[in-house]
């Protein structure tokens, strides 16, 4: 761990935001059989395990796009000036996204779930890039990351601060676990008892 997390607060709470989501996961999937994992409530939803791989192939191309941008500003020397916080936008967008969805829309292609992806896969694959994305936060906790600027990979044009996409990750992450509860609390009542 990188030392500015530890002495940090904003960074410190962010980094138990992404251990505490990892937690919530292992719990989620802890006792869940593959027919479990791949249950919908009806054939447009997700089920759990393509709640997690939509998280996977979301976390990889986020982090796809960060990190160029983190090797830039560590080249330029751009060290940390400013608490890691999003701005005024970035944390609206961040409030957004967090469980419940108060805004629904539809994911762009390349995040959407393989179909019927295996659970053990898909839990597989999110631990991986979870896990890439809270190293990176450690890595990177030295520059200035409200200041670093990339380019959002799934709304065009649109330039978020490298603090925004740290805080975008686990809110996303949230919300999907949220909608993985959620199917299987309707998996739990649409059993015959």
């Amino acid at each position: 761990m990188h030392p500015a997390i530890v002495t940090l607060p904003e960074l410190k709470l962010l980094d138990e935001g992404f251990t505490a989501v990892q937690s919530d996961a292992q719990a989620l999937i802890a006792n869940l059989t593959e027919a479990q994992g791949a249950w919908r409530p009806h054939p447009a939803a997700w089920s759990v395990a393509e709640c997690l791989d939509h998280l996977a192939a979301t976390n990889r191309i986020y982090i796809r796009a960060m990190q160029p941008s983190a090797d830039a500003a560590r080249a330029a020397n751009k060290l940390r000036r400013r608490p890691a916080v999003p701005g005024f936008l970035g944390a609206w967008f961040v409030r957004s996204l967090e469980p419940p969805a108060k805004i629904k829309t539809k994911s762009p292609k390349s995040i959407k779930p393989r179909t019927a992806p295996a659970l053990a896969d898909a839990c597989a694959a999110f631990l991986v890039f979870h896990a890439e994305a809270q190293n990176f936060l450690r890595a990177n906790a030295d520059l200035d990351l409200a200041a670093i600027l990339f380019p959002n990979p799934f709304l065009k044009g649109l330039r978020f601060s490298l603090a925004t996409g740290l805080h975008v990750i686990p809110a996303h992450e949230r919300r999907h676990l949220y909608q993985a509860r959620t199917v299987l609390a309707a998996a739990t009542q649409a059993k015959p008892t």
